[in-house]
């Protein structure tokens, strides 16, 4: 059998992975994971039964013309053995009711589950899926951690086959980016912060740490493209017309407005900040009160 890198064909006797190219196009729309997706696959896969050597789960989310956009998921129940699989699709069908209540823009788009590679089971699966969505993404996450990294993969199938003959399946790879919300961003920031601690652990900061936290990266952003503009003009480097438009189309965004509208601005942000923060500690000391006098 050749090997295909990225394809996975499979037929009703065996799955093949089969790599006839050493380089690979990706084909398909382009697939956004937001943070908490892989965060909800490393807990469900830490949270496994005793024996279990993968978990699956659903994908939910958005899909536009160009994108598929993963913004929650859960997982799904199962067993698998050599010879079978077996999925609690009713348990699915029950969350996912439950999650329409929450967020009824999100639908199934695909499903997950984690392991290095597309078994024979899995294409049983994706066929279940394949009724719950038009044309379901697959997702894989490598959370053993095989290469020394947890590789995100995606795939969309498609049939292949001799018309009245054998059909198989052929499993084609995405391309695959990460983006978050504003919202997200801290707590990214927070796992990032954790690794530099030999404790593994870090608190939250206050409102004012991350206020500080974000000016002094919009200063050091700001000093990387003076810097830029300065070797520019002196010849030391060659200018680039996208960063070019890129820094014009960003200065024209910025509304004119004087030094002293600007300080003044900040300054009544910086007091409503400071006066949200004392109205919130007062009402948790009032309520840590009324607890005490309650049990008098």
């Amino acid at each position: 059998v050749t090997v295909f890198e990225g394809l996975i064909v499979w037929s009703p006797f065996t799955l093949y992975n089969l790599r006839p190219f050493s380089k690979m196009s990706v084909f398909g729309p382009v697939v956004k994971i937001h943070p908490v997706v892989l965060a909800s696959i490393c807990d469900s896969y830490e949270r496994r039964n005793e024996g279990a050597s993968r978990v699956i789960g659903t994908l939910l989310g958005t899909i536009d013309k160009h994108s598929i956009e993963v913004t929650n998921c859960f997982s799904v129940p199962h067993n698998e053995s050599e010879d079978e699989v077996a999925v609690d699709m009713e348990f699915a069908k029950n969350m996912y009711e439950l999650h329409k209540r929450v967020s009824p823009t999100e639908v199934i788009i695909g499903w997950y589950a984690t392991g290095f590679d597309i078994t024979e089971h899995s294409v049983l699966i994706h066929e279940y899926y394949s009724r719950e969505a038009t044309n379901p993404i697959h997702l894989t996450a490598d959370t053993a951690l095989q290469s020394g990294k947890m590789n995100i993969r995606a795939y969309v199938s498609a049939q292949m086959g001799v018309p009245g003959k054998t059909v198989g399946v052929m499993f084609t790879p995405l391309s695959v980016k990460y983006i978050y919300y504003d919202t997200e961003r801290i707590g990214v920031d927070l796992l990032q912060r954790t690794r530099m601690t030999p404790g593994r652990t870090k608190g939250l900061t206050s409102d004012l740490s991350q206020v500080a936290g974000s000016a002094s990266r919009v200063q050091d952003m700001l000093t990387t493209v003076l810097a830029y503009i300065e070797d520019v003009l002196s010849g030391k480097v060659t200018a680039d017309n996208s960063v070019g438009r890129f820094l014009m189309d960003l200065v024209n965004k910025v509304p004119t407005i004087s030094a002293e509208d600007f300080e003044n601005m900040l300054n009544s942000n910086i007091n409503d900040l400071l006066m949200v923060t004392y109205l919130s500690n007062l009402t948790q000391a009032q309520i840590a009160l009324n607890e005490k006098l309650v049990l008098l």
